[in-house]
């Protein structure tokens, strides 16, 4: 009886302790922007509203941004401002996001 009662204490003692782990890195992803989604519509209107080839590059963009949940910004470049962005890349080795 007293080995049941002292393993359903530490199974409920190391159950409250997994919650305040996860509850502290959900709120640590908040913090970093993981928890929010951005517009990727907007955001790929503005990356490509100089491209030649607007519906590829809105096709692109949007994929990129969906994977990322980041699109750099200005209409070319600054990939530095979103590393998943800018790694990347088609089949043939070439950047997938334009």
């Amino acid at each position: 009886m007293t080995i049941s009662k002292a393993l359903i204490a530490s199974l409920l003692v190391s159950l409250l302790v997994l919650q305040l782990v996860q509850a502290d890195v959900e709120n640590s992803n908040k913090k970093r922007g993981y928890g929010s989604k951005i517009d990727c519509g907007s955001a790929c209107i503005a990356r490509c509203r100089l491209s030649s080839r607007p519906n590829l590059c809105h096709r692109a963009c949007g994929t990129c941004c969906a994977r990322c949940n980041c699109v750099p910004p200005g209409t070319y470049g600054n990939y530095d401002k979103c590393e998943c962005y800018a790694t990347l890349t088609t089949h043939g080795g070439r950047r997938k996001c334009p």
